[in-house]
């Protein structure tokens, strides 16, 4: 794969022994530097990722070529093996990795394509006239995280996690499997209560699947039975917080790719798409939904309208419940993120009973996320359907005055 420039090896003195494990695999040209000119070799250089043998350095140094790092564009990966300490929310962890060289060039390939999908959106970005970058959440704050567990570490991590992004809890793999096929997912943290062949018959499951095999997992007890087509799955001890805190990395970046993901659909939907929840902008909602309102009402047939309502002082549940129907949705259903802070759906061809079976199923995914100890993000839903009097207007406006409002 082309990587758009050389790697960037940083160490403290000659070539560290993982460096023929790149040129093996072809990732090259290789460039050395120790710890003090590391900083000045990004600048020169402009890698297109950068290795650090971290074992030895000092943290005022590695934070120091992070802030380097992460200020260039394209994304360029920056990668720590066997690191000290805690990390810079940029640099990925890599343990064990001289002694398995084949996990570093996974890593590494996997980083390089969210290099190129950055790259790709900047490129299409450039070739749209007179349209600005469009808003990006921190990564880090945009993320969701599978807690899936049932020990005593399982509460402590939730708030340890939570304190950092999102969080799904399951106390099984089975609801856990349930979750990843209907929400987006950035990473699984493994807690304890599982023992090793069920863990392994996860894994093996993961690796096979072509939706997951990027996914960052972090087991966080026992040891792992092989090895696995998992780049960046990585074994994570220490205390919750310490778990947290380097899970973070690998989760930002899966999170980042999914930004990128959902503005590069924005950018082939002419616009349409808000680029943060997948959904139609509004003024596209606007039209489409004036549209389909004067069409069923000339053609016939049914038409129903959502309106999801989240806690104004919990903003990130509005998102989160925007790319669950973003996802969920079936192909006829469009909906947009309103200005008051809701999230409006519309569903065709659907009568009011139905569409209340459509929402009650989407606002119970919803309830399962939470950020560290707030409460979980359940939407209050009202749901109206289309009468022979009404306009759009009229319409929606039933969903807030509560003329035949029923909450789900």
């Amino acid at each position: 794969m082309s990587q758009q420039g050389p790697i960037l090896i940083v160490s403290r003195a000659g070539r560290p022994s993982f460096a023929g494990a790149l040129d093996d695999a072809k990732l090259f040209p290789l460039v050395d530097a120790n710890f003090a000119e590391a900083s000045r070799a990004v600048r020169e250089v402009q890698p297109a990722a950068v290795v650090v043998a971290a074992a030895n350095l000092r943290q005022p140094q590695f934070e120091a070529l992070a802030a380097e790092v992460a200020a260039r564009k394209p994304y360029v990966p920056l990668i720590a093996l066997n690191p000290v300490g805690s990390l810079p929310e940029n640099a990925l962890p890599l343990w064990r990795g001289e002694a398995n060289p084949d996990r570093l060039v996974a890593r590494l390939r996997a980083a390089l394509r969210v290099r190129a999908l950055h790259a790709t959106v900047l490129r299409r970005l450039a070739d749209v006239p007179a349209r600005d970058d469009p808003p990006q959440l921190d990564p880090a704050r945009d993320a969701t995280a599978l807690l899936v567990g049932r020990g005593g570490n399982y509460p402590a991590l939730s708030v340890a996690l939570g304190e950092r992004m999102g969080v799904i809890g399951a106390l099984s793999i089975e609801v856990a499997a349930n979750h990843l096929n209907n929400r987006d997912i950035d990473g699984i943290v493994l807690g304890e209560g599982f023992t090793p062949r069920v863990v392994d018959a996860f894994l093996t499951v993961l690796s096979e699947d072509a939706r997951f095999r990027n996914l960052p997992i972090a087991p966080t007890s026992g040891s792992l039975m092989r090895t696995y087509d998992l780049p960046n799955l990585e074994m994570i001890y220490g205390e919750p917080a310490e778990i947290a805190a380097c899970a973070l990395p690998l989760i930002r970046q899966h999170a980042f790719a999914a930004q990128l993901s959902r503005t590069l659909a924005a950018i082939d939907a002419g616009g349409l798409l808000d680029p943060q929840t997948g959904l139609l902008t509004s003024a596209a909602f606007a039209r489409d939904f004036a549209r389909a309102v004067a069409q069923t009402l000339a053609d016939g047939g049914g038409l129903s309208v959502a309106r999801f309502a989240f806690d104004p002082d919990h903003q990130r549940a509005e998102l989160d419940g925007a790319r669950i129907i973003s996802r969920l949705k079936r192909q006829t259903d469009f909906g947009t993120a309103h200005h008051d802070g809701s999230v409006l759906v519309v569903f065709s061809d659907t009568d009011l009973r139905d569409a209340h079976a459509i929402a009650r199923r989407l606002s119970s995914v919803m309830r399962h996320t939470s950020n560290g100890r707030r409460s979980r993000s359940d939407p209050t839903v009202t749901v109206a359907s289309l009468l022979p009097t009404d306009t759009a207007k009229s319409l929606l406006s039933r969903l807030y005055v509560g003329v035949r409002r029923e909450a789900v």
